[in-house]
């Protein structure tokens, strides 16, 4: 098969909150579009060192250097088996708190990467302050990134789809997908990420849940008679309009 020129690669962005969130979240959407030939890269804002790591803390004589170093070492191996790239700008957690440097190195990103689409959180999350900051972080970046006057001469980003991946509690955050992503090919992937994250392991039978629950909702909007066999699924929730010129 003949290798696509690197000007022709397609790519995507991952806004994260925390070290752990696009994998519980975006696994199997970032699996995928690797799998077909994206280049995903991932920028974790935090390495949820002070609010995701209890596992880590309850084992004693710990350090924040130590929980961050583990951290990053978990989601460097999910990055990895997923088939993507990924930076940490460690901006703390519990709160995460962005300055004007932080929201220029992101736009940074966004030039550097052009992103043909961007996974990030929901809008809204009476939980976790942090993933909706990621949010209002990831857009505004986006913005700079788009703006001719922000370091003039570079080449500015277009108009990247934006998709709020799915919260923890999404009743509760306002979040509602209009996207269901088939993730059945790429589950094992995703799952082998997912047991990367060893200071979270609370988690593993949740999202496996989660994603069968999606993949039931994806087979029965394809048609129930549909020889699809959709097993798994992640939800979407896009923040702007899709311009198309065909309906079907």
């Amino acid at each position: 098969m003949t290798q696509p020129k690197k000007d022709d690669v397609k790519s995507a962005l991952v806004v994260s909150a925390h070290s752990a969130d696009f994998v519980w979240r975006a696994g199997g959407a970032i699996a995928k579009h690797t799998q077909a030939g994206y280049a995903v890269h991932i920028v974790c804002l935090s390495f949820g060192e002070r609010g995701e790591s209890a596992k880590l803390w309850r084992k004693g004589n710990m350090t924040e250097e130590i929980v961050k170093a583990s951290r990053r070492e978990e989601a460097m191996a999910a990055a990895e088996i997923l088939g993507a790239t990924v930076e940490f700008f460690d901006m703390g957690d519990y709160p995460l708190r962005a300055d004007k440097e932080s929201l220029f190195r992101l736009a940074d990103v966004y030039r550097r990467v052009q992103p043909h689409f961007v996974l990030t959180h929901s809008l809204k999350d009476p939980y976790n302050y942090d993933h909706p900051m990621a949010t209002h972080l990831a857009q505004e970046a986006r913005i700079i990134a788009q703006a001719e006057g922000y370091k003039p001469g570079e080449t500015i980003v277009g108009a990247p789809p934006v998709y709020c991946f799915e919260p923890h509690q999404p009743e509760q955050c306002d979040w509602k997908p209009d996207v269901l992503l088939d993730i059945t090919d790429v589950w094992d992937k995703k799952y082998q990420a997912i047991q990367c994250m060893a200071g979270q392991e609370h988690l593993w039978e949740y999202y496996t849940r989660v994603a069968q629950q999606r993949g039931v909702q994806a087979k029965r909007n394809v048609g129930i008679t549909s020889t699809k066999n959709i097993v798994y699924g992640e939800g979407y929730q896009s923040l702007f309009p899709r311009v198309t010129e065909d309906l079907a």
